[in-house]
């Protein structure tokens, strides 16, 4: 378990750094997005923060368990929001799918992070 949970947290973590930070520096895409959703900017930049945090966190997991667990229990959290939003903005099912993809890899390494 402690081996797939390094791959996650390595995986995972640059991706929500990564996307955290569209969100918060407000790139075009982004930012179609957002207004998709219909989520004012404070919001979305908030979401942002939010992600960039968890993945920050589930780096800083990998040398302090509780910390990597907090991370992994709040990406789960937004992840399951964000799957709610791509269905409740009726987006196409592999957009839904592909969402829900990265909450199930979020939900593994908390799951490896409490198993630890």
């Amino acid at each position: 378990m402690d081996i797939l949970r390094i791959i996650l947290a390595v995986a995972l973590g640059p991706i929500f750094v990564l996307t955290g930070g569209i969100k918060i520096y407000g790139l075009r895409r982004s930012l179609q997005y957002r207004d998709h959703f219909g989520m004012p900017p404070s919001l979305w930049r908030a979401i942002g923060v939010l992600e960039a945090a968890g993945g920050l966190g589930l780096l800083g997991g990998l040398a302090v368990l509780p910390l990597g667990i907090a991370a992994g229990a709040g990406l789960c959290a937004l992840m399951f929001g964000a799957v709610l939003t791509h269905l409740r903005a009726r987006d196409p099912i592999p957009v839904v799918a592909s969402a829900s993809g990265v909450l199930l890899l979020a939900s593994m390494s908390l799951v490896c992070g409490i198993a630890a």
